[in-house]
């Protein structure tokens, strides 16, 4: 099973299914987007793969935590040089 696949069967029954879990944390996108719509919350497990990718950490930050990413999340945006850096330092202050 993908991890979109795994995703998708967790959305399609809307709740959290923790079987599911390690194969959803395996991608950035659908660990991000199994936080945001089907926990609804953090998705402690997602928050390594997430990290590595500045979009979804800056999604992540604004649309899941709804405040300051945690400071592994926070340091690896910071220093990804990437366009959602400047977003995310004005997000913050």
């Amino acid at each position: 099973m993908t991890p979109k696949e795994a995703y998708h069967k967790a959305s399609a029954l809307g709740k959290r299914i923790p079987k599911l879990e390690p194969v959803i944390l395996k991608d950035a996108l659908y660990s991000y987007l199994y936080a945001l719509l089907v926990i609804e919350g953090r998705f402690i497990l997602g928050e390594p793969i997430i990290s590595k990718n500045a979009q979804y950490s800056y999604f992540y930050a604004i649309y899941v935590i709804k405040g300051r990413l945690p400071d592994f999340m926070h340091n690896a945006l910071l220093f990804s040089n990437d366009e959602y850096t400047k977003e995310y330092v004005e997000f913050i202050k």
